[in-house]
């Protein structure tokens, strides 16, 4: 009872390791981002020239417009801003004052947040896989688990960028937010184990992406103290750089009379539901760049008219470009966790240590969130484990009786029943395709997505191949010696996971039993997905949109894979890479750059 205790509520902190987002507070903390960040504010003070609706149309505009203001969109916005005049959208609040956002050990607490505010939006898979997106200024890295890698050579090479460039741009990152993490007791566990497993060798501590057993770097600090994205704005030119948050995007606007439509501005609401356009400048450089992140790039392309013809006309959506892969190409990492128990206290950590295999399949671990009295004895919200439990049940069928028994009976459990941690295995560059479509015009609801976990073979064989990795490392003598537990057999600890209902796929009966189909019933997301708008096909080389003019993409939905065994760093990277080169191609040696 004790360890599916557990898993139940971490495999869910695992299916939205995000956070929740709450008004600025008052006081020291407010001045001190007011002085480090004194272009950020709300986005109903843009200027307003009409009741229902405020334009902004200086004389010259805005060189360039960013739409999300995430892990890419903010170091692109600071680079850009050195040179030019840079308006960065975002749709959600600041991740500065928020406790729960800020603090390791508050990792856990608002997890479930599904209000309108929160940090993270939900969304459920038609896989039946529970997601999230972020929605806050720093996206991802405001939310994640922190772990900080770098891209394999093999994928730099692979996307064709500049590697001079890319190795200015990764240190740019690392010495503002990037830290050495502490290497808990736990994860030492996890390297010794991973070794005796055969994942070698150990490489030590490295950003870089290369076979065997390494610590990597993490945004959160000596103190737990969490670095984001939106720290990156610091080093932006404050003259010429506006952040806007409570920012949606709606639309972006083109003039359709020429050749070919091009960008003029885009139409926004602000936190007041009234609506404003920002009009980019005459010069013919300038851009909208859309920095939406996987799920809100290709959603808002299509909103915006670029898409399907087909699609676009069944919602009554202006067809600007007919391109019939925008929202193509989607993929998410399938992840599966084996939970892992203690009968000693264990402190908690996020993921510091990586194996990462020729198998095709990357291990991690995480611990001591579980074992949290504030994490035990209070509700979780919509996708909770008190729902988690109920998820063979049709939706309609589900009491709010069996679900605060539920609860009463998990606030009768001791803080001991959750102690222990996880080992995770997660896919590399799954061969399962699938596609994100719209449902209707409203940019705040969530798009239809399908990752067809599984679909191909190759996955389903390389899970396999992880998950008996993961039971060999959990099985290590390293293992049961800092758990003080017994070695258990591979059908229990699979048990363990198959019990916890960690998502809505249905469950089978021989799922401990074969371990392809334990694969398919505790599958989970890691949050790692990508796609929708893939060079070649949505946007150029240069990640210019084909078919229009003056809008580029610059955020993960343009990747095939996922970059390294955690992608922040590289869509970090990205951000700073991209607006570094737009400025070299812009100005050449005057940029300064």
């Amino acid at each position: 009872m004790a360890p599916i205790a557990a898993l139940k509520f971490f495999s869910f902190c695992l299916l939205l390791c995000l956070f929740n987002f709450l008004p600025p507070s008052q006081g020291k903390q407010e001045k001190l981002n007011a002085y480090r960040y004194p272009f950020i504010r709300k986005a109903s003070t843009f200027s307003s020239s009409a009741p229902s609706i405020s334009t902004t149309r200086t004389n010259s505009g805005y060189d360039y417009i960013i739409i999300g203001g995430g892990t890419a969109g903010c170091p692109l916005a600071a680079t850009l801003s050195q040179n030019f005049s840079v308006l960065l959208l975002e749709r959600g609040g600041v991740p500065f004052t928020n406790p729960n956002v800020s603090f390791l050990e508050n990792f856990h607490i608002t997890l479930a947040d599904t209000s309108p505010t929160s940090a993270s939006q939900y969304f459920k898979s038609e896989d039946g896989v529970l997601n999230a997106r972020a929605r806050v200024l720093g996206g991802g890295s405001s939310i994640n688990a922190g772990f900080y890698t770098r891209a394999s050579s093999r994928f730099i090479e692979k996307v064709g960028w500049d590697q001079k460039l890319v190795n200015e741009s990764y240190p740019w990152i690392e010495k503002q937010i990037v830290h050495r993490p502490t290497f808990s007791f736990y994860q030492r566990a996890v390297r010794d184990s991973l070794l005796d497993s055969g994942v070698s060798p150990f490489n030590g501590f490295t950003y870089d992406h290369i076979y065997g057993t390494k610590l990597g770097g993490t945004i959160f600090d000596r103190f737990g103290r969490r670095h984001t994205a939106a720290e990156l704005l610091a080093s932006a030119n404050p003259q010429t750089l506006t952040v806007l948050v409570y920012a949606t995007v709606q639309k972006i606007l083109f003039d359709s009379r020429g050749k070919r439509p091009k960008a003029v501005g885009v139409i926004f609401q602000d936190e007041n539901g009234k609506r404003h356009e920002a009009i980019l400048g005459n010069d013919k450089q300038s851009e909208v760049i859309v920095s939406s992140g996987a799920i809100g790039t290709p959603q808002l392309l299509m909103l915006s008219g670029i898409g399907a013809k087909s699609e676009l006309e069944k919602l009554k959506i202006s067809v600007v470009h007919d391109n019939p892969f925008v929202g193509k190409g989607m993929v998410d990492n399938p992840m599966n966790t084996i939970f892992v128990p203690s009968n000693r206290e264990v402190h908690q950590s996020l993921i510091e240590t990586v194996g990462i295999t020729k198998l095709g399949v990357y291990i991690e671990a995480s611990s001591g969130f579980s074992q949290s009295p504030d994490s035990i004895h209070c509700h979780h919200g919509i996708v909770s484990p008190e729902i988690g439990q109920l998820s063979t049940i049709p939706p309609k069928q589900r009491s709010q009786e069996a679900v605060q028994a539920f609860i009463k009976n998990k606030k009768d459990l001791p803080v001991e029943a959750f102690r222990g941690g996880f080992i995770l295995s997660k896919v590399a560059n799954p061969w399962s395709v699938g596609e994100l479509k719209l449902v209707n015009t409203n940019v705040n609801d969530n798009p239809s997505v399908t990752f067809n976990y599984f679909s191909h073979p190759y996955d389903l064989h390389r899970c396999v191949e992880g998950i008996k990795l993961a039971t060999k490392v959990v099985q290590s003598q390293h293992f049961t010696n800092y758990t003080l537990c017994n070695r258990e057999t591979t059908e229990k600890l699979l048990n363990l996971s198959v019990k916890a209902s960690v998502n809505l796929v249905p469950r089978h009966a021989n799922d401990t039993k074969s371990l392809e189909q334990f694969c398919k019933d505790t599958v989970i997301t890691i949050w790692h997905y990508h796609g929708g708008c893939h060079v070649g096909k949505v946007v150029s080389s240069d990640h210019k949109v084909l078919g229009v003019d003056k809008v580029r993409v610059v955020d993960g939905s343009t990747f095939d894979e996922s970059p390294g065994t955690n992608p922040q760093a590289t869509v970090m990277m990205m951000g700073r890479y991209m607006g570094l080169k737009i400025l070299r191609d812009r100005l050449g040696k005057l940029a300064g750059i």
